[in-house]
């Protein structure tokens, strides 16, 4: 038998297997209020922008896509001033400062304006990863993420050329880089390991 002291001034005895039972219980209460007070201390950045394929950019960070399967993503964020910028190479880039409330989201609607489509010959440039949602860059320019180029029915259509990729995974700064050489009618596959 173990004991809790109740209230000031009395002692009450609890068998065993219920104090630990009551022990469990405040750990869960302690860890929700530790939990509950993180999320106060952080807001919310929630997206609706076309096309969702867009990457997001935090004060110059990669964090992911502004969709995913057209749901707009939400991203937790310190509270005050942020530069998101929106980008997709087949569009104009967007940057907007937001101010970012602690427990409150912010949301964030756009349509990006249609950049003029280049001219063919292209070759294709594939990735795959296991981080889906990793950014894809080629000579420096964020050009979408894993995904959209990962299977043999998608792919980054680029004039013939050498290029740098770059994958670089959301969030934990690890990053694949390597020389492609693209020929035209051509598929050259970046895979990370």
């Amino acid at each position: 038998m173990g004991s809790i002291a109740s209230g000031l001034f009395r002692e009450v005895t609890v068998p065993k297997g219920r104090l630990m039972k009551h022990a469990f219980v405040w750990i869960a209460i302690a860890g929700s209020l530790l939990i509950s007070s993180a999320a106060e201390q952080t807001g919310k950045v929630k997206l609706s922008v076309t096309p969702g394929r867009a990457g997001v950019f935090m004060d110059g960070n990669y964090v992911g896509p502004a969709a995913n399967f057209r749901v707009g993503q939400t991203y937790s964020v310190a509270p005050g001033e942020h530069e998101v910028r929106l980008t997709d190479p087949r569009y104009e880039e967007i940057v907007k400062k937001v101010t970012v409330q602690a427990g409150k989201t912010t949301k964030i609607t756009e349509t990006m304006k249609a950049a003029p489509a280049p001219k063919p010959p292209f070759g294709s440039l594939r990735t795959i990863s296991a981080d889906k949602f990793a950014a894809v860059y080629v000579n420096g320019q964020f050009m979408g993420h894993v995904d959209e180029f990962s299977n043999p029915h998608q792919a980054l259509m680029v004039k013939p050329g050498n290029y740098t990729v770059k994958i670089v995974s959301a969030g934990k700064g690890s990053a694949h880089e390597e020389q492609v050489n693209i020929e035209a009618d051509k598929t050259a596959v970046v895979r990370v390991k």
